[in-house]
């Protein structure tokens, strides 16, 4: 049975983990014993580690981890890394908002024999047009700097082959803040066996994203040089 390791970084959600945790827990039903249910809470100034050491007591395959940055990229990284220091043979990685649909994990998981990733793509959003327009330019960015085309860079729904993560994962510092991003390039610019398949993206269902526009440009900026550097190391 293969061992499935479902990752997703949390802030100040108490308003949806509790849901969103419980509706993504019976996706590992049927897998290894092994398996978990990962979450990175660090920073949170809410409730939300509370409420998710309450929820272990009555789920044991769910981990918590709050050693990472409090910035969502060196979250992802460190849950990669600790799906890969665990065993994972797959890691499914989305966000702890509510935005993503457990039921649409199934169709993923049915294929992931077939390639080494398989990625979300958001075709409608429901978080707004002015994201959507950002992941429009991520795109053109990624086929400017790494001449690799791809219809969705950075969808919080991906099921990955923990190995393959793993010959990639290094390349990041791991305060990097667009591990997504990078990652579906690498799999795109080396030839990894991927595929896109539409999911749903609703709008957050509670409480406030804290990453607005204006530290989207911030981010934006930075990651121009980033993209040069990371090119030249290729």
């Amino acid at each position: 049975m293969d061992t499935l390791y479902v990752v997703m970084p949390a802030y100040n959600e108490e308003e949806n983990i509790e849901e969103v945790v419980s509706s993504w827990y019976p996706v590992l039903e049927g897998k290894s014993p092994e398996s978990r249910l990962v979450v990175a809470d660090a920073g949170s100034k809410d409730k939300t580690h509370e409420i998710l050491l309450r929820m272990k007591e009555t789920m044991p395959q769910i981990d918590i981890i709050s050693d990472t940055g409090t910035f969502h990229g060196p979250k992802v990284i460190a849950l990669y890394n600790y799906a890969i220091a665990n065993g994972a043979d797959y890691i499914f990685q989305t966000d702890s908002d509510g935005q993503t649909l457990p039921e649409e994990f199934g169709a993923f998981w049915d294929m992931r024999t077939a390639y080494k990733g398989i990625f979300g793509h958001r075709k409608v959003r429901g978080d707004g047009k002015s994201r959507a327009f950002v992941e429009k330019v991520v795109c053109f960015l990624l086929k400017l700097y790494f001449h690799v085309k791809v219809p969705d860079a950075n969808a919080p729904f991906r099921l990955m082959n923990a190995q393959t993560v793993a010959k990639y994962i290094g390349r990041l510092d791991k305060d990097y803040n667009l591990p997504n991003i990078m990652m579906t390039t690498y799999f795109s610019y080396y030839g990894e066996e991927m595929t896109f398949k539409e999911v749903t993206f609703r709008p957050r269902q509670g409480g406030t994203n804290s990453i607005n526009i204006k530290k989207i440009i911030k981010i934006g900026w930075k990651a121009l040089k980033d993209f040069h550097d990371l090119k030249k190391a290729m």
